[in-house]
């Protein structure tokens, strides 16, 4: 059997943690994907799965020889690229990950208006707030929010939005206004933990910046329960503009402490480093930064 391809399936198989998943993932029947399995077993001379009737798991040697897999296929990957590097028109697979806020709203129609315009691709979102393995995942783009950790990745900044503190009138009637960012200690603020640090403000003040610990009655991963919270006068949120700019515009929130600066949210688009970037991931990261632009980086109204 092909080597590359009996290695594919065993990838598969082993991040899948099944033989019928990692089947499904490539579109082949389960008996093709153990015959697959088998015949690197056979090749190698040991087993690369404990396997009982309930459960699958990497043998020593498999955990070692998934590592070389996954590194094989990277350079396959690479090598092709680099042969068909000039190719103008994006085709085959985009894989793309985002955070569920963004990746809802804003990705997801830059998407579908990009697809109208390359109609030899296909792509699979994978939204998640939590960090991933781009290319244990195998994912194309990922879409991250704030500065970049992994320094074996490459970021390229596509947007950059203002960050808002707002609350809703009926709230700002029963509590009061705050004027400073100290105010927040006395007021409910709805928290955003996926933007770290996750129960920490922080105010540009004319010394420097300030940091408030702030706390309050709603808590979530992702912005859209906090933002409907604030509509419904539990708090005030810290949000971005692109998630709270037509609540704002339409009286449902009102933007406080804009004497002080709150520092932008910068979104990045990130990929594995690569010597040659595939034409579908470049033109894909040229239309987001161009669709993001005056949907993302727009201010608020005066």
């Amino acid at each position: 059997m092909d080597k590359l391809t009996s290695m594919n399936v065993f990838v598969r198989v082993a991040k899948a943690g099944s033989f019928a998943a990692g089947a499904r993932e490539l579109d082949i029947s389960r008996a093709m994907a153990t015959k697959h399995i088998m015949s690197l077993e056979s090749d190698l001379g040991t087993r690369l799965f404990n396997r009982t009737t309930r459960s699958l798991s990497l043998t020593d040697v498999g955990v070692s020889y998934l590592e070389r897999c996954q590194h094989v296929l990277t350079e396959v990957e690479e090598m092709e690229a680099a042969v068909t590097h000039l190719q103008t028109e994006p085709r085959g697979l985009l894989r793309i990950s985002a955070p569920y806020g963004i990746g809802s709203t804003h990705i997801a129609r830059a998407v579908a208006e990009f697809l109208k315009i390359h109609p030899d691709l296909t792509v699979e979102m994978i939204l998640q707030n939590g960090p991933m393995d781009l290319v244990d995942e195998g994912v194309d783009v990922a879409i991250c929010l704030g500065a970049l950790d992994d320094s074996s990745l490459v970021a390229r900044k596509v947007a950059t939005s203002l960050l808002v503190a707002c609350g809703s009138p009926e709230y700002f009637a029963q509590h009061g206004v705050p004027q400073t960012p100290q105010d927040l200690l006395n007021h409910s603020c709805l928290v955003n933990w996926a933007v770290a640090p996750k129960d920490k403000w922080r105010f540009k003040t004319e010394t420097g910046y300030t940091t408030i610990n702030v706390s309050g009655r709603v808590w979530a991963n992702v912005g859209e329960p906090v933002r409907i919270a604030a509509i419904n006068g539990l708090g005030l949120v810290m949000l971005p503009f692109y998630v709270v700019g037509r609540d704002i515009e339409k009286g449902k929130l009102k933007v406080v402490l804009e004497d002080y600066l709150l520092p932008p949210l910068d979104v990045y688009a990130v990929y594995p480093h690569r010597k040659y970037l595939s034409a579908k991931v470049k033109s894909f990261m040229d239309f987001l930064q161009d669709w993001l632009e005056h949907r993302v980086s727009m201010p608020p109204p005066e």
